[in-house]
C-alpha cells in the first residue's frame, strides 16, 4: 500500500506537469505532442502499464486490510475513541472508491479513445522566422498514420492525432466537470492522510523531517495538485459556454 501509494504520488506531479500545457494557448499544440509522447514512447509505455498495475495492486490491498479490519473487530466500539482521528484517515476507503470510479470512466474517455479509436488528427504550421502558428484538422491518406513532422521552407509542419479536441468535448459537459470535481476531493482527502501515512508505514518518521513530510502532504498533494487538477475542467467549461 506505502510504495504503490508513494509511486502514485510520483505519478500525479508528472501528469500535473503534462496536463498543464492545456494552459498554452496553443491550440493544444504542446498538449498533443506531449500525449504523443507519453503514448509511443517504448520506455514510457512500459512506465505507464506498472502504473496501471499499481492502481490495481494498490486497490486490492486496500480491500483486503478493509476486510481483515472488519474481521478482526466485527462489532463497534462502544465508546467511541478519544484520540484525534482525521475524517480523511476513516474514510480511506470511501475515498479510494470513488478515485477508483473515476480513473475508469477518465481513463476510457481519454487515454481509451485516444489510444484505440479512429480519433481526428490536427496540423500545426509553425513559421520559425516569425513564430506565428496556424493550425487545421488534418485527413490522414492512410488508415496507419500516426505521426508526421516535416519542414517546408522555414515552416514546421506537424501531424498528430488530437486528444486536446476530447478534452474540449469531454470538459463542456457539465455533468463530466461534476464527475471531475468530485474525484479531486477525494484526492484531495486521500492524499492528507495517505502521503504521510505512506512514509509512517515505511518507518521513515522522526522529528526533524516528519514536520516537512506532513507539509508537503498537506500543502502540495491535499491542496495544490488537486486545485491545479480542478482548474482545467472549470477554466474549459467556462470557455465553451463564452
Amino acid at each position: 500500500m506505502a510504495s504503490t501509494g508513494l509511486f502514485l504520488c510520483l505519478f500525479l506531479i508528472v501528469h500535473l506537469g503534462g496536463n498543464l500545457t492545456l494552459f498554452a494557448g496553443d491550440d493544444g499544440y504542446n498538449f498533443n505532442i506531449y500525449a504523443h509522447f507519453m503514448t509511443n514512447f517504448l520506455p514510457v509505455e512500459i512506465i505507464g502499464y506498472v502504473l496501471y498495475v499499481s492502481i490495481l495492486i494498490h486497490a486490492f490491498y486496500a480491500l483486503i486490510l478493509t476486510l481483515k479490519n472488519r474481521k478482526s473487530r466485527p462489532v463497534k466500539y462502544v465508546v467511541a475513541p478519544k484520540a484525534r482521528v482525521s475524517w480523511a484517515s476513516l474514510n480511506m476507503g470511501f475515498l479510494g472508491s470513488i478515485i477508483f470510479l473515476f480513473l475508469v470512466i477518465h481513463m476510457t474517455n481519454f487515454w481509451g479513445r485516444y489510444k484505440f479509436t479512429e480519433g481526428t488528427y490536427r496540423e500545426y504550421r509553425t513559421d520559425l522566422l516569425t513564430g506565428k502558428q496556424t493550425s487545421a484538422v488534418y485527413i490522414p491518406e492512410s488508415a496507419d498514420f500516426e505521426y508526421a513532422v516535416f519542414m517546408e521552407q522555414q515552416v514546421e509542419i506537424v501531424r498528430v492525432k488530437d486528444l486536446y479536441v476530447i478534452v474540449s468535448e469531454s470538459f463542456s459537459l457539465w455533468w463530466y466537470v461534476l464527475l471531475y470535481l468530485v474525484a479531486m476531493v477525494a484526492v484531495a482527502y486521500h492524499m492528507y492522510h495517505g502521503f504521510q501515512s505512506a512514509f509512517q508505514t515505511t518507518g521513515l518518521t522522526h522529528r526533524r523531517y516528519t514536520p516537512v513530510i506532513q507539509f508537503v502532504g498537506i500543502w502540495v498533494f491535499a491542496v495544490i495538485i488537486p486545485l491545479a487538477f480542478a482548474s482545467m475542467p472549470v477554466v474549459f467549461y467556462i470557455k465553451s459556454l463564452l
